[in-house]
C-alpha cells in the first residue's frame, strides 16, 4: 500500500501541484514512497490537455488553472473527493491504457459498495450513472479520471462527487458534454460521509491496482 496523505483543510491548487511534482520526482529518484493524497479544493475550474476555449462559459467565476493532466475543463471544490495517485509504473507493468482501466475500476468498485452502480460510456470520459429518473437514454457523470504519466510515475488522479455543490460546474461544459449533467453520492440519496469514502477507497485499492502476475523465464 502507497503511503496515504490526508488534508482536513481545503488545498490551494498551485500548493496541489508543486507538491505533486516534487514527489514525482523524489519518487524517480526512489527518494520517496509512492503515495496517495485525499483531499478537497476550493472552488476553481482546470483545463486539461483537449480543453476547448468554449466551454469555459464563465471565466470570472471561479480561479481558472491550465494543468497537463488529460482531459478537458473539470471543476474541484469542497464536498468533492480529490485523490491524486503518485504510483510508480515501473513496478506496475508500464501500461497506461491498462492503469487508467485500474483507476476507472477502483471508482466503480468503491461506488457499488454504496449500491451505486456506476459504469464507463465509450467517447465519454469519466465515470457515469444511469438516471432513469430522467429519461431512458439519461446519464449523470459522478466521478471524473484525469492522469499524467512523467518517466513511468503517475500524478492528478480522480475526483468523486459526495456532496459538492452541483451549481458550480455551471460555469463549465464538464469534460466537454453538453447532452448530460452531473450528480452526487448526495444526490443520488445516499448520504455518504468523506471518511466513509475514503475507507472504501482505500479497502478497494490492492483489488484495483494489484500487479501484473510475474511470468518466470
Amino acid at each position: 500500500m502507497p503511503e496515504l496523505i490526508f488534508s482536513d483543510t481545503p488545498i490551494a491548487y498551485p500548493d496541489a501541484i508543486a507538491f505533486m511534482e516534487q514527489r514525482v520526482a523524489d519518487i524517480v529518484a526512489d527518494k520517496a514512497p509512492e503515495c496517495l493524497w485525499f483531499l478537497e479544493h476550493p472552488p476553481l475550474y482546470t483545463a486539461g490537455t483537449s480543453a476547448n476555449p468554449d466551454d469555459l462559459l464563465q471565466s470570472d467565476r471561479f480561479p481558472v488553472y491550465e494543468t497537463k493532466r488529460g482531459g478537458e475543463y473539470t471543476y474541484h471544490g469542497p464536498g468533492q473527493r480529490v485523490v491524486y495517485l503518485m504510483l510508480d509504473l515501473r513496478k506496475r507493468g508500464r501500461d497506461v491504457r491498462r492503469f487508467v482501466q485500474q483507476a476507472e475500476n477502483w471508482v466503480i468498485q468503491t461506488l457499488d459498495d454504496f449500491n451505486i452502480h456506476a459504469h464507463i460510456t465509450e467517447g465519454r470520459v469519466g465515470v457515469w450513472v444511469p438516471r432513469p429518473d430522467k429519461g431512458d437514454e439519461r446519464e449523470d457523470k459522478i466521478a471524473a479520471i484525469g492522469l499524467r504519466i512523467r518517466r513511468w510515475v503517475s500524478f492528478h488522479g480522480i475526483s468523486i462527487n459526495v456532496e459538492p455543490e452541483l451549481e458550480h460546474f455551471g460555469g463549465i461544459v464538464p469534460c466537454g458534454i453538453s447532452d448530460q449533467s452531473v450528480t452526487s453520492m448526495v444526490d443520488l440519496g445516499y448520504p455518504v460521509s468523506m471518511a466513509e469514502l475514503d475507507k472504501a477507497l482505500i479497502e478497494n485499492f490492492e483489488a484495483a491496482f494489484t500487479l501484473p502476475t510475474q511470468t518466470q523465464p
